[in-house]
């Protein structure tokens, strides 16, 4: 028999379209590892929200590579140690991986090629990140042209099937019990919210793209619409790869009408990895200069302020409902996330680090790209961003895009309120234990305006 050969999996939760399994499924035995390694991303080790998703998907992949005569082995620890061993125990050849670009994958990938021989795909985008360049030959920081250009590239390469059998290795090296490795809340159990919304794995995933398929051409018309069910749901499964990017284009390019403005949001998925190549530290530092001078806010009272933030209790109905869906169920409606992410920076005058880094927690799409670029492109600090200057109004947002379902959901002590009381409920009719706002909308923006040009100026 062959020596077998390592899949090394992190975020490519899949066996469809799967490049590092497409390579070797048919060459020998394959050995499926994911190893939990909490120290190699050191900070930015996963949230709690994303720990509760990744036990489900790797016990649904698990499932699927054992219908097709395999299984997942999980090791907890470093991952150039935890393969090297385990190479050790089988006589494995060799690792076979997809391309990761965050700056701790991209640290694990040099480690693990130096301990053994590391055959890297590509697969978790449309084009791999890096390689969509100007007419210089250099990286693109503004979205439109590199969007432009990366649809000159499109579309990619037809899906993969999955492998209809893997074979495996001559004997198993151990595996670690998924339930050791405590991913799932229990003292206490806050999860509920994401049992009822989310079935992690690889066939949820082909189940959601397929709904959703059928309702992409009105996409321009409802995907701003938080009442309602536009947006594709597609976010955590693209984030842990049990759909890739290619299976979405394909399933859904030929819709028609509005299509092309989703395709432009997976085209801002590749465009966040993009940026995190460039700036490896885009999470943690403003690409605007003039921001290290811009005076956030902080002391008790702001600390106050973020908590009544987190737990939406702001009495802004919209920014409350926001935050209390994700606190529920580990997501937020995108337009709602906007507005919640502008409220912090500019209604609150909070560092857009500190928002950042809840998302980074609560989310079950916690995208290290996306939630950099996104907060960074709501404060106005980032390479290709929204102008400071610009803030959101959140109650005329409200009312704006309809959120009036939205809001009975999410706060249900305003359920009792017209369509029209709704988005700002008068004092009158304010239910009792619902705050009042936690400042108003002009003090807000004034004060914001203040401080940035306090920081501009500081620069000039």
């Amino acid at each position: 028999m062959a020596s077998p050969c390592i899949v090394w999996l992190r975020r490519d939760l899949r066996l469809a379209d799967q490049a590092a399994f497409a390579a070797v499924a048919a060459t020998g035995p394959v050995i499926p590892v994911y190893v939990l390694d909490d120290e190699t991303p050191r900070h930015r080790r996963m949230g709690g929200a994303a720990r509760w998703w990744l036990h489900h998907s790797l016990a649904s992949l698990d499932a699927a590579l054992r219908e097709r005569g395999s299984r997942l082995i999980l090791r907890r620890g470093r991952c150039e140690e935890v393969l090297a061993a385990i190479a050790g125990e089988t006589g494995a050849s060799a690792v076979h991986a997809l391309h990761h670009y965050e700056p701790w994958w991209r640290n694990a990938e040099k480690a693990v090629g130096k301990r053994l021989a590391l055959h890297l795909h590509h697969g978790n985008y449309l084009a791999p990140p890096g390689t969509v360049l100007t007419g210089a030959g250099t990286p693109y920081r503004i979205f439109t042209p590199f969007w432009r250009a990366l649809g000159e590239l499109m579309p990619p390469l037809a899906p993969l099937p999955a492998p209809a059998r893997i074979m495996p290795p001559a004997a198993w090296p151990a595996s670690e019990p998924l339930a050791d490795w405590a991913l799932l809340p229990r003292a206490p159990d806050w999860a509920g919210g994401l049992r009822a919304a989310w079935r992690p794995g690889e066939d949820e995933a082909r189940a959601r793209l397929e709904a959703f398929a059928g309702k992409a051409a009105r996409y321009e018309a409802t995907r701003n619409l938080p009442a309602g069910d536009g947006t594709s749901l597609l976010s955590p499964h693209l984030h842990f790869g049990e759909v890739s990017p290619a299976q979405v284009w394909h399933a859904v390019a030929g819709a028609g009408g509005s299509v092309g403005t989703f395709l432009g949001e997976l085209g801002w998925r590749d465009y966040a990895q993009n940026v995190i190549v460039q700036f490896p530290e885009y999470g943690a530092r403003a690409a605007r200069p003039e921001f290290a001078d811009l005076a956030w806010r902080t002391g008790p009272a702001a600390e106050a302020d973020l908590r009544a933030w987190r737990r939406g209790r702001t009495g802004y109905p919209i920014v409350d409902a926001g935050m209390r869906q994700l606190w529920a169920t580990g997501w937020m409606h995108n337009r709602v996330r906007m507005i919640a992410a502008s409220f912090l920076v500019k209604h609150l005058l909070i560092d857009w680090r500190e928002g950042e880094q809840w998302f980074w927690d609560t989310l079950v799409d916690a995208d290290y790209g996306s939630n950099a670029v996104n907060w960074q492109w709501v404060a106005g600090s980032g390479v290709d961003a929204n102008m400071f200057v610009r803030i959101m109004a959140p109650l005329v947002q409200s009312e704006k895009f309809d959120a009036a379902g939205y809001i009975r959901a999410w706060v249900p002590e305003l359920a009792g309120l017209s369509d029209s009381e709704i988005h700002d409920p008068p004092d009158h009719r304010r239910p009792r234990g619902y705050p009042a706002r936690i400042i108003e909308h002009r003090a807000a923006r004034e004060r914001a305006l203040a401080a940035h040009g306090a920081a501009k100026g500081a620069r000039a």
